[in-house]
């Protein structure tokens, strides 16, 4: 089951370290990797590191019928980033369009487990739903790192991240990633494409932009109807 440890933290938040907060939870560190989930470059010269949790595949498979699939990547994706990056958003706060999740807490998404099966993930109800991290200070952003639910193969529709200094996400957004390819979200159409959950993740270039707010939006999955998050770790340089 999900815990947190002050110890937990402080490991969290050191630049390129360990994210997971159970010893032995992942079996790799990401640095580079051949797939296209993130540009080859954030403008930096050090490879951004993360764990990469273990394989866990669990029930029946369910057919992925969505168009322009991206293809499962078979390692992890690779992306350069500025000096002194580091996990900004480790044990931050974190709100929802959901206030009472179905399964889980929202405090799951950046307490640093990425494992999979019951007692990891924050399930929240049908719909276009969002969650919120609050970085608590406006930092530089290099890549945001995503885990929806990776013990089985699907993709999750209209995935939209996008960050700012508003709370309220009504001035100064920026759209870092959007594969809404039919405006179901009504928040236009975005040229990124579906993509298969793995243990890898969804590794998102975030450009160096400027912000203290990161929402996700999601709208479902090919699963089910739900909205999941495991983990998601945002990167950056602290102004």
């Amino acid at each position: 089951m999900k815990y947190l440890t002050p110890l937990t933290l402080a490991l969290s938040a050191l630049l390129f370290a360990a994210c997971g907060d159970k010893g032995g939870a992942s079996d790799e560190s990401a640095s580079s990797g051949g797939n296209d989930g993130a540009s080859a470059s954030s403008g930096g010269s050090t490879a951004l590191k993360t764990d990469i949790p273990p394989e866990l595949i669990e029930g029946t498979p369910q057919p992925i019928k969505v168009p322009n699939l991206e293809q499962a990547p078979s390692s992890a994706p690779s992306l350069m980033v500025p000096e002194g990056t580091a996990l900004l958003s480790a044990g931050k706060p974190v709100t929802g369009s959901d206030d009472w999740p179905i399964i889980g807490d929202l405090a799951y998404i950046t307490d640093g487990d990425k494992e999979a099966g019951e007692g990891y993930f924050v399930e929240l109800m049908d719909g276009l739903q969002w969650v919120q991290i609050d970085l608590e200070a406006p930092a530089d952003l290099s890549a945001i790192w995503i885990w929806h639910y990776h013990s089985q193969a699907r993709a999750y529709h209209d995935v939209i991240v996008q960050v700012s200094n508003d709370p309220e996400f009504k001035e100064g957004v920026t759209t870092l990633f959007n594969n809404d390819y039919d405006n179901s979200a009504e928040m236009g159409k975005g040229s990124g494409k579906p993509y298969v959950e793995t243990r890898f993740g969804k590794l998102i270039d975030a450009k160096g932009t400027n912000a203290q707010y990161v929402r996700l939006y999601s709208n479902g999955n090919t699963s089910n109807d739900m909205n999941h998050y495991i983990e998601v770790e945002v990167f950056g340089v602290a102004e």
